[in-house]
């Protein structure tokens, strides 16, 4: 039998192993994948499905309590992962906190409760579910039932043209679409301006208002405390005269009255009785020179004193003034701060504010001008994105077409619409993928004539040829994973099926559930899953077949008989003539 060298596959698988515990009828299997072509077989209901379900659970699918194992409190499945260098995986791992092994791989866990929610850890770290769909996201594609579905619909369509048409026309695309972004957020900003204009110029009415009344009172900082103090002082003028007074008279004496002392006097007095005793006891002579000191303060407060009943003289006209200005004052701090240091404050930020307002037009007269230049540069570049896709489309019909050549649908072929419409995030596109069944017949929509059959072969021909596109360029999935690929095939287009398969495993990581040992004669491994049935307990178990073995289980799948000696006959004749070139 002859196989592709293992030398023509690429690097290393992305999905390197498998643990599963207490998953549907799985108790717990290993399962070691490699690169190339691995193709899983069973009877139906051997729990095929679980496998895939397992995988699903490592690329962030979601979780199902329904699926853990009968009297298990949880369902575990662990993986490794190889992280390529240049994947932007690595640095998704990295900024979760995440350990990577030195070869770049990576141990992925999901735990599934029975009753509760389900958790995921990558490298060490716990992550939520959404980080395993970004680590998987560019390097894992899933094709099952549903994707059938999804590749009917349009965005489906599209997204497959573009991932064909090239890193060139994928660049024009992303420029394409942050323009898209940006002329958007213009948009809303030009219509802030205008919906609120109203209320904007009311707003700066109101800022100019204040700021012309701040103005005209031209109030200072900390007028309004100094401005208090002020009233306070005038309007209890005699009294303040009058404690003055008093207090100076009894440091100073008054001198029309012989027989008054002052504090000035008496403390003289007693000073020199201290300073006649000094020299007979140090502390005698220390406390005289505190009276020295005494004696200096009092008549720094006379003095004090004196200057401050002259100078308090009784003004009606000050005070009336004072009050006056205080009241402006107080008018403008129930406005607009508590204190005029507020008052201040506000009116240096109404000025900035109202530059800011006024200068709305300019600025709407800017954003018009960007927005024309934009719409501009966006009808530009969805021209070239219309451009890239009508090539992309006539290329990618002939190669699909010819894939469907091979793939038992001689004269059907693809068609590729590239129809304008509308300009929106993804381009002025509307992308319609027909197929014409054989010469003569009509286009008919995917999502409407193609059977599932045709379906899987139509899926499986654009992968091909996407494929050879991203291997021509660089990038792309480094694993494949396809479930039912192959239903509603049989015969030449089953062989045809897997020789497909086995092309595009020359290039990737493929991993394909099958029932038809057509497609599984391709495979460089083949996994069995079987189940056992002992003791009222079924337990599932994933093995590897080579040799005879994989002879007895391509003749099971041929015929339902493992020992049949046609069909173990015609499994070595598969097996012999499933050959892919390099």
């Amino acid at each position: 039998m002859a196989r592709a060298a293992p030398g023509a596959r690429r690097g290393n698988p992305l999905i390197e192993e498998m643990v599963i515990e207490d998953l549907g009828v799985i108790s717990r299997t290993s399962v070691c994948l490699h690169p190339g072509l691995t193709v899983i077989t069973g009877e139906t209901g051997a729990g095929k499905t679980m496998l895939l379900t397992g995988l699903g659970l490592l690329m962030g699918g979601k979780a199902d309590p329904a699926s853990v194992r009968p009297g298990a409190t949880r369902a575990v499945v662990e993986g490794r992962m190889h992280l390529p260098e240049s994947s932007a995986a690595r640095e998704i791992v990295h900024e979760a906190g995440g350990e990577l092994d030195d070869d770049g791989s990576v141990v992925v866990v999901r735990s599934v409760a029975a009753e509760g929610r389900s958790r995921a850890h990558v490298g060490g770290r716990s992550v939520p579910q959404a980080l395993l769909v970004d680590v998987a996201g560019e390097l894992v594609t899933v094709h099952g039932q549903a994707d059938q579905i999804r590749l009917r619909t349009p965005s489906r369509q599209r997204d497959a043209l573009d991932a064909f048409a090239g890193k060139e026309h994928t660049g024009t695309l992303a420029e394409y679409r942050r323009t898209w972004h940006e002329r958007a957020d213009v948009e809303r900003r030009i219509e802030d301006l205008t919906t609120h204009a109203d209320e904007r110029a009311r707003e700066a009415e109101a800022l100019r208002r204040g700021l012309a009344e701040i103005e005209r009172v031209d109030p200072q900082p900390g007028e309004d405390a100094d401005l208090t103090a002020l009233v306070a002082r005038l309007g209890n003028s005699e009294e303040l005269r009058g404690a003055a007074q008093t207090a100076h008279l009894s440091l100073v004496g008054d001198e029309s009255a012989d027989t008054s002392e002052s504090a000035v006097v008496s403390l003289d007095r007693a000073r020199r009785a201290l300073e006649q005793v000094a020299d007979s006891d140090p502390e005698m002579s220390a406390l005289a020179r505190r009276l020295v000191e005494a004696e200096y303060m009092l008549n720094d407060v006379a003095s004090d004193l004196a200057a401050y009943v002259d100078g308090l003289q009784a003004d009606p006209g000050g005070l009336e003034s004072a009050h006056a200005r205080l009241a402006e004052l107080t008018t403008l701090t129930r406005t607009y701060g508590e204190s005029i240091d507020d008052v201040l404050a506000w009116a240096s930020a109404a000025g900035l504010k109202l530059l800011d307002l006024d200068d709305d037009g300019a600025g709407l007269d800017a954003l018009q001008e960007r927005h024309a230049e934009l719409d501009a540069e966006l009808r530009r570049l969805a021209d070239r994105v219309t451009e890239g896709r009508t090539r992309a489309a006539r290329e990618l019909d002939e190669a699909v077409s010819a894939e469907l050549a091979g793939l038992a649908m001689t004269g059907a072929r693809l068609s590729t619409a590239v129809e304008p419409a509308d300009l929106s995030a993804s381009g002025g596109d509307k992308i319609a993928m027909q197929l014409v069944p054989h010469p003569g017949a009509p286009p008919r929509p995917l999502g409407k004539g193609a059977s599932g059959g045709e379906l899987s072969r139509v899926m499986l021909a654009i992968e091909v040829a996407l494929a050879a596109t991203r291997g021509a360029h660089g990038g792309g999935p480094r694993t494949f994973v396809f479930d039912e690929v192959d239903a509603g095939v049989g015969g030449r287009a089953a062989v045809e099926v897997g020789r497909r398969l086995a092309q595009l495993a020359q290039r990737a990581q493929v991993i394909v559930v099958t029932h038809l040992a057509q497609v599984a004669a391709f495979a460089d491994r083949q996994l069995v899953v079987a189940k056992d049935t002992t003791g009222g307990s079924t337990v599932t178990g994933v093995s590897e077949v080579t040799d005879d073995a994989r002879v007895s289980e391509l003749a099971r799948m041929l015929s339902g008989q493992d020992d049949s000696s046609t069909a173990l006959r015609h499994a070595h004749e598969l097996l012999e003539s499933s050959t892919v070139q390099p």
